[in-house]
């Protein structure tokens, strides 16, 4: 394919066609309008000779040669930016989506401030909270394209990524203010009662049930559920307990629940943000990270 007959404004206007999966949406996001992005749609349909986007069940879709090109594209326009050592976009005028994924737990911490701050900053900045559904599978978008932030507990991810440090958690046991566990607690009243586990993928065994088993105890599940914005609730109408970080009960009313200390020593772990290199000259995914480290660091 000869370079020189190719129109490489197109290659902009597809990233933001795969990015959003929506002409209009990326009409918006490029400042054009509907007509001309559908109009280099149809011209990056002929360069590819394929449809790129298609039709179907609750919208458009990307094909998989769409699929295959968005992060070779996303490499060579940053390698393009970085050539023509191009200015930095101003935030103020920025019109960008970025797509994040995180737990609900930090999400819920940070989403309400980070919209009043970007209102201010950067208004042009739509912000995606997408489902978790395991660090594989953030890990994978991510190194896709199809997120442009995640949030993580792994301390190395490879050379392709870039991460920070923003928080350190630690574990406590939560349960009914009233229980008749929370007087004299220890390892038996803790075992001696069905436990709440909060998984993105079902049951499965925990990192507490590694360390029970060696021990040779073990614990009952009561309950496994996707969300930890269910557990105060639950606790609070129930028996059951819970092993949690300790920001979950951020905003729990104390006198709701018993909040006490591990029976045995359970490691705390760092929260991590992380970022994909293609996106490392990317100012509004930059502006986001530090405002989002921020905030979870002042909590």
């Amino acid at each position: 394919m000869n370079l020189r007959g190719i129109d490489l404004n197109l290659l902009v206007i597809l990233d933001a066609l795969l990015d959003e999966g929506h002409v209009t949406r990326a009409a918006m996001r490029l400042g054009l309008s509907q007509p001309a992005t559908s109009s280099a749609l149809d011209r990056c349909r002929h360069l590819f000779s394929d449809p790129l986007l298609e039709r179907r069940a609750g919208g458009m879709a990307l094909t998989a040669r769409a699929e295959a090109l968005k992060v070779p594209l996303k490499r060579a326009l940053a390698a393009a930016a970085q050539v023509l050592d191009l200015p930095e976009e101003d935030l103020a005028t920025l019109r960008r989506t970025i797509r994040m994924i995180f737990t609900d737990h930090p999400a819920a911490l940070i989403a309400a401030n980070l919209h009043g701050c970007l209102k201010e900053t950067a208004p042009g900045l739509d912000m995606v909270l997408m489902p978790w559904h395991g660090s594989d599978d953030a890990l994978d978008k991510l190194g896709r394209g199809d997120v442009e932030i995640i949030a993580t507990i792994s301390p190395t991810l490879g050379t392709d990524f870039r991460q920070i440090e923003v928080s350190f958690e630690t574990y406590v046991v939560a349960m009914r203010a009233d229980h008749t566990a929370a007087q004299h607690f220890d390892l038996d009243r803790w075992l001696a009662y069905p436990h709440i586990v909060v998984s993105g993928r079902g049951a499965g065994p925990t990192e507490m049930d590694r360390l029970l088993a060696q021990t040779g105890r073990q614990r009952r599940v009561g309950m496994v559920v996707p969300s930890f914005l269910m557990v105060p609730s639950l606790l609070a109408a129930s028996d059951m307990m819970a092993l949690i970080p300790r920001r979950c009960l951020t905003g729990v009313a104390q006198a709701e629940l018993a909040v006490l200390d591990p029976p045995i020593p359970v490691p705390g772990f760092p929260l991590y943000l992380a970022t994909h290199a293609r996106n490392d000259g990317d100012i509004a995914v930059r502006h986001v990270v530090q405002e989002i480290a921020a905030m979870l660091r002042q909590l």
